[in-house]
């Protein structure tokens, strides 16, 4: 069945668990650096490898961050709390715990709003914690980058130890067919509001912010929630949507069945949009947790949330609703770009100098078709907010017809260089003036019954003409032009 048809008869119910790491310069526990890229196992230390006798302390930075991000989605921020160990065994989490926050986490219930086609949904979050992220493992010789069919694994412990924030929201009903929307656009209001407080740069590409996705389908009425499941790291918008979709369908299948769901964790692929079954999911209780005995409690002082509440910017849907009035956007609009991920990459191009409704109907009306094509998010397209604006601009100027400026943006996309590179390299211009008018009388002297027809007054018979000339420019004539030319030389 299809994602609609299951939506007849099953209500899907979402849980999204975010992961953030934050942009402090050291990591939570110790002085080692966080930037990202660095050579393997270069930025560690007895901390953050666990070895005996080291001793964890606190980034107070890290702390701050925590406390703001809690604030912008509306928490309760807890007067104590404490990390906790979570036992388990993974070969990149180097002290086989990892110390989070189990039942005193520093930030609880709050909300996070969207909008979907017009709609507000509530997302209702219950809790934002801190913790300690693990290591990477690299697995070698394979075709996909996964344990299965690699040669060898190896370990960077870079990322050991840096802060992660995970925000875990409660179970997300009522969203109906809309719910795969639903998913993406709360991962997107999240992704804005931790850009714009500047505790993370949330590159989902370079995994300093991630997803992991949880659905089950349960019966409409029905007082319990069906089994889920939990689809790891899933680092992209568009990825997000499509492990919903995906998994909607899925579990539908194995329900109709006659089958149970088995509650697992998930791998989900890209290039194929499906996921595959990873290990059963642990429970709580698996993880025997128990109060970190190396750290002291954080009690946050009162004065310190009130200073940090001061330092909110305004929320990105306060900061949008000023982009659609100062530029004339409607609401329609607004949605539109919203539910495309383009208003950020809209606002950029028209600060870029291109007028509004030039830069909306590029990004809206050409560029998100690109990159469903290339079935990558609008926003890792390799074309610029200001390469949109030169290729408007180019095109508003006369030097560009649309169908060049189009062939321009694909040039860049594909990565053959920046705009003016592009169109020097293919002498992509409208033609000037001489050469359109020879290629004006060259397409009436090829055509001389049609050229007849327009001199008998028929209009409707440039057309042929003008593609003529536009055939033989390669594109690059003023179809405008040609037709007044046509027109002057057929009245004459």
């Amino acid at each position: 069945m299809t994602y609609d048809d299951v939506l007849e008869r099953y209500e899907p119910v979402l849980g999204l668990e975010t992961h953030v790491e934050l942009g402090t310069a050291t990591k939570l526990f110790c002085g080692c650096s966080t930037t990202f890229g660095a050579d393997p196992n270069s930025q560690v230390c007895p901390v953050c490898l666990g070895l005996p006798g080291s001793l964890p302390v606190t980034n107070r930075r890290a702390i701050e961050f925590t406390i703001k991000i809690g604030l912008a989605l509306h928490c309760e921020i807890a007067e104590w709390c404490r990390f906790a160990r979570k036992n388990y065994f993974y070969p990149d989490m180097p002290k086989d715990y990892q110390v989070s926050q189990y039942d005193e986490p520093l930030c609880t219930d709050g909300y996070l709003d969207v909008v979907v086609d017009g709609e507000t949904h509530r997302v209702e979050i219950e809790r934002v914690h801190l913790e300690e992220d693990t290591g990477k493992s690299l697995h070698v010789g394979g075709s996909t980058g996964r344990i299965h069919g690699a040669t060898h694994s190896l370990v960077d412990y870079n990322r050991a130890g840096i802060p992660l924030v995970e925000i875990v929201t409660r179970p997300v009903r009522g969203a109906g067919k809309k719910a795969a929307q639903v998913a993406r656009a709360y991962v997107t209001e999240l992704r804005d509001v931790l850009r714009d407080l500047g505790v993370s740069d949330v590159r989902m590409e370079q995994g300093s912010m991630r997803a992991d996705v949880n659905v089950s389908l349960m019966l409409p009425g029905a007082d319990r929630l069906g089994t889920r499941t939990e689809t790891k790291n899933v680092n992209s918008l568009r990825s997000v949507e499509r492990a919903v979709r995906y998994e909607v369908e899925r579990q539908a299948a194995v329900l109709d069945a006659g089958d149970r769901v088995v509650q697992e964790t998930r791998h989900f692929h890209e290039d194929s949009g499906s996921t595959s079954s990873g290990r059963v999911k642990s429970d709580a209780e698996d993880y025997r947790y128990f109060p970190e005995p190396d750290l002291v409690p954080l009690a946050p002082p009162r004065d310190m949330v009130e200073e940090l509440r001061a330092t909110l910017p305004e929320p990105p849907s306060v900061r949008r609703a000023r982009f659609a009035e100062t530029h004339g956007y409607t609401p329609v609009d607004m949605d539109q770009m919203m539910n495309a991920g383009v208003v950020d990459l809209v606002a950029a191009t028209i600060d870029a100098g291109a007028p509004a409704a030039k830069a909306k109907g590029w990004w809206l009306g050409y560029l998100v078709g690109r990159a469903n094509d290339l079935r990558v998010d609008v926003g890792e397209l390799a074309v610029t907010p200001a390469s949109v604006a030169r290729i408007s601009a180019l095109e508003d100027e006369g030097s560009l017809t649309n169908k060049l400026a189009r062939q321009v943006a694909d040039a860049v996309i594909a990565g053959e260089g920046d705009v003016d590179a592009v169109i020097d390299a293919h002498g992509w211009r409208v033609a000037g003036e001489d050469e359109l008018i020879a290629a004006v009388d060259a397409a009436i002297e090829a055509s001389p019954d049609i050229a007849a027809k327009v001199r008998d007054g028929n209009q409707g018979a440039v057309g042929p003409l003008v593609g003529a000339i536009m055939k033989a420019t390669g594109g690059s004539a003023d179809a405008k032009r040609a037709r007044e030319l046509i027109l002057e030389r057929l009245s004459a």
